[in-house]
């Protein structure tokens, strides 16, 4: 097993993430259900983030609603912190940092994404069930959930360039998410204030940029095609798309990135 050689000042980042790791790997191994329970909370949570923000939306129309509704599904991602929800995009950085410091292999953390990844997707069955057999998606708010689900699954149809699009802006989305939680990570925010904002912040911009997070797209296309239809094919091929780009955004860009930048491995150059 590689050892960590740190100075006192790269000593927040690294052992915050191996350690939140562990409780991670630990919980999924012995408690499954558990670990999936947690999952499904922040696939809930997601769920009725993603309607308030089309609700909202729906309400104020235009470029104000937009922003609107982009401000309150930035609350997702508060939510699933304080609540110890597990999140798939979130952990896609932590497993990174640990096949880099050889405390999971690669297959391993895929495995983890993998069962983390079910139990949002479960959660956000959960509300689209709820959601189905209720009047919550009619009106102006369907009309904005259609019209969102119409262009996630548009990249498809534009052929190579579509898929690269969405790739693209899946990236983008795991980059500020976990922008955002490295900041949380490496203990420099000391009050509950401070980590509300930054966390909150990574979601509005992602949201506001059109950005593509492959959970929130999940739980949608649930939601949707539970209540309306949907093309299952075209919706699985546009999560894994997001999915794919997550992973580089989350776990390459921000994970591997800074678990060099923030530590050293042992034996290393540096």
């Amino acid at each position: 097993m590689t050892t960590l050689d740190q100075t006192p000042a790269e000593a927040g980042f690294v052992p915050t993430v191996l350690a939140a790791l562990q409780a991670k790997t630990d919980l999924a191994g012995t408690a499954t259900a558990r670990y999936l329970c947690r999952a499904a909370m922040a696939g809930v949570i997601i769920g009725l983030l993603v309607l308030a923000n089309y609700t909202v939306s729906a309400m104020l129309g235009g470029s104000v609603g937009r922003l609107a509704g982009a401000a309150v599904f930035g609350l997702a991602l508060t939510f699933i912190y304080f609540s110890r929800s597990e999140l798939t995009t979130s952990t896609m950085m932590v497993a990174s940092v640990g096949v880099y410091y050889s405390r999971m292999r690669a297959w391993a953390a895929l495995r983890l994404m993998g069962l983390c990844l079910l139990g949002n997707a479960l959660g956000g069955l959960v509300v689209a069930v709820l959601v189905r057999f209720s009047t919550l998606l009619s009106g102006p708010t369907l009309e904005i959930a259609e019209h969102s689900v119409q262009t996630k699954l548009g990249y498809l149809a534009a052929g190579a360039a579509g898929y690269g699009d969405l790739f693209v802006r899946a990236i983008g989305c795991n980059l500020l998410i976990n922008l955002a939680m490295l900041l949380v990570y490496k203990g420099t925010l000391h009050s509950e204030g401070g980590k509300i904002a930054v966390l909150w912040s990574g979601v509005f911009l992602f949201v506001v940029l059109g950005f593509e997070h492959s959970v929130a797209n999940t739980v949608l296309f649930a939601m949707y095609g539970l209540s309306h239809g949907i093309d299952v094919l075209a919706a699985v091929v546009a999560v894994v798309v997001a999915f794919a780009g997550n992973l580089v955004g989350g776990g390459l860009l921000v994970g591997v990135t800074y678990a060099y930048l923030n530590g050293r491995r042992a034996g290393s150059a540096g």
